[in-house]
Order: C-alpha cells, then sequence, then structure tokens
C-alpha cells in the first residue's frame, strides 16, 4: 500500500455523494430547488366576446375564452394556487388594421377581460397583460410598418397607448412583448403621466426570433403576414447581447426582466440572473409546450416526469417566475 492510500496507517474511507439520496424524504430535505405555485404564471388567450370556447389544435389542453369563461378557469386555477395571469387578447373578426389600433380600445378584449377579473378577484390575483400590436395589425408584425419595414419610433405611441387601456382597465403588470427599442421608456412615461405609477412593467427583454412560437401563432391569430421578426427580435446565437437589452430596460424602468423562450436558453437565464437585481421570469413557450403535450400523447415519455424536470430547470437556472401552460396540470395532478 503506497502512502496516497493510507492515512496514520488506516486505508482512506470512500466519500459517497448518495448517502443524501437514499430516501425521497431525504432527498427532498436537502433538495436545492423548489418550484412553488406562487412562481407560476396561467397564460390565456381571450376572445372579444362575453362568452364562447376555441380549440387550438396545436395546443392540447389550452383553449381560447371568453370572458364567462374566463371567469371560470380562473377561478378553477386560483383555487388550486394560481394567483398569477397573462391575458393575450384576439380581436374581432375584421377589427385588424395597418397600426392596430384596437389593441388601444377600451372596450377590446384585454381591458374588459381586466375589469372582470379585477372585480372578481382584486388584489388576490395578479393580472398581466400582454402589450403588443400583432394580433391586432393586418399585417402581424409587432410594429407599424413604414415602405415595407418596422418603423420602431412611430410604433412606440401605439405600444404605450395599448399599455395605458390595460393599467387603466385594472391590470397590475403590463408586459410590453414588441421588442421595439425605447419601448419601457416610453410605456412608463406614458403610465406616470396618467397618474399610474404604481402599474408595474415586465418587460419581454430577452426576446429571441425563435421556432418555439408556431403553436402560440396559431392560437393569438399573430403570424406575419410577410416576412419574419428576426430585425427587432433577438438572434438566437447571441447571449452577451441580452445583458445589454437588460441593461436598457432597467434603465427606462422595467420591474421585472423575461427571458424567451426559457429551455433552450438557460445559460442566458443564469447570465441574466448574475446581472440584474430585479426578479427575473422565463417563458416557457408554446413550442416547448406542445412538444412534450405531443410526445406524452403519444407514450413516448412520461409528462408529469418532463414537466416537473423542466419546470425546475428554469428556476434552477435562475428564474423566480415561470410563464408556463403547464402551472394548471401540474398543480392538477401533483407533479411538483
Amino acid at each position: 500500500m503506497n502512502a496516497d492510500s493510507q492515512t496514520h496507517g488506516a486505508p482512506l474511507q470512500p466519500i459517497r455523494p448518495r448517502r443524501l439520496r437514499t430516501s425521497a424524504v431525504l432527498r427532498e430535505a436537502v433538495c436545492e430547488t423548489r418550484v412553488h405555485p406562487a412562481q407560476l404564471i396561467q397564460p390565456h388567450f381571450v376572445l372579444d366576446q362575453d362568452s364562447g370556447e376555441e380549440l387550438i389544435p396545436s395546443m392540447p389542453g389550452i383553449v381560447r375564452h371568453g370572458r364567462t369563461e374566463l371567469l371560470r378557469q380562473v377561478e378553477a386555477d386560483w383555487k388550486l394556487g394560481l394567483r398569477s395571469v397573462l391575458l393575450f387578447g384576439l380581436p374581432k373578426q375584421g377589427g385588424k388594421d395597418s397600426t392596430g389600433s384596437a389593441s388601444s380600445d377600451p372596450l377590446g378584449p384585454v381591458p374588459q377581460a381586466v375589469r372582470e377579473l379585477k372585480r372578481a378577484f382584486g388584489p388576490d390575483l395578479v393580472v398581466m397583460t400582454d402589450v403588443c400590436l400583432c394580433a391586432y395589425t393586418d399585417h402581424g408584425h409587432c410594429g407599424v410598418l413604414a415602405g415595407g419595414k418596422i418603423d420602431n419610433d412611430a410604433s412606440l405611441g401605439w405600444i404605450a397607448d395599448a399599455a395605458l387601456a390595460h393599467a387603466q382597465a385594472g391590470a397590475d403588470f403590463v408586459a410590453p412583448s414588441d421588442m421595439m427599442d425605447g419601448r419601457i421608456g416610453a410605456i412608463r412615461a406614458r403610465l406616470d403621466g396618467e397618474g399610474l405609477p404604481d402599474v408595474g412593467i415586465l418587460a419581454y427583454s430577452v426576446k429571441y426570433a425563435s421556432a418555439y412560437y408556431g403553436p402560440f401563432r396559431e392560437a393569438a391569430d399573430s403570424a406575419p403576414a410577410h416576412g419574419d421578426r428576426r430585425s427587432y427580435q433577438m438572434d438566437p446565437r447571441n447571449g452577451r447581447e441580452a445583458l445589454r437589452e437588460v441593461a436598457l430596460d432597467e434603465q427606462e424602468g422595467a420591474d421585472m426582466i423575461m427571458v424567451k423562450p426559457a429551455l433552450a436558453y438557460l445559460d442566458v437565464i443564469s447570465r441574466v440572473r448574475g446581472a440584474t437585481q430585479l426578479p427575473v421570469v422565463a417563458y416557457n413557450v408554446s413550442g416547448e409546450y406542445s412538444a412534450v403535450k405531443a410526445a406524452a400523447m403519444a407514450g413516448w415519455l412520461d409528462e408529469g416526469q418532463v414537466v416537473r424536470e423542466n419546470l425546475h430547470a428554469m428556476v434552477r437556472a435562475g428564474s423566480d417566475l415561470v410563464i408556463t401552460y403547464h402551472a394548471r396540470a401540474a398543480l392538477q395532478q401533483g407533479w411538483l
């Protein structure tokens, strides 16, 4: 026996990390990451009508709601422990135009839904609203066009108008997803100028031009009629650029920072977490959701275990909150 294998004549004992994994109770006691219902945000697609539901074929288990059904679903979710929602609106047939003007209509789908939810739940429900023009423009882009291209600065006023309509209806947070430069500052100035300084801004600060958005574009009827969004959404190859976007939004008045999508960008979530003191939100997007659902429906994987693993990965990477279409099922089925 050589000198390296002994200490004062006694052999070294093997180090056994497995001792901390020997039972479910012990594993739970020493686990480093936990996901609580309060961390989950359930998205909803809101129709501009009192009642009705529409299936979304590419997103099994998710539907578009009229206001009556929305209230009923949110109440059921609230009883499960879900206390935060994110609303996306769909205008009435024929309600789209070149500037997305219906996005700021105080009688549009989102402001009406916000009023109904706040009337029913008051401060016991955090209501967040997506602010973007894409579902309201006839060309499907997130800003107004000039000469076939996005006019960043001309878009800011329309986006701020939409945020104001949501805030005046009672939204707790507005969440601009357009990725126009300067929109956080424009919204903050508009809200403050209208006497709404307590309404927060959840900034889609790090939003990549991702193929994972396909099912969402069906759900929100928001696919571009021509071209793509690569001139304003981030290049998926870039990581350092995310920190620049976060710093700018923080300077302009953002209250929370989002990274979207989540699973292919866990490294970015981690880097953002280290770069800001603001809460970090991961968006577990439609394509990530639908891929899991499709594989589970085919019997190729265990849905509950994969959802649990994915949500823990997002929080482990540094997310404080997670927007996920899995939220309801995760709590209903006890996956967490």
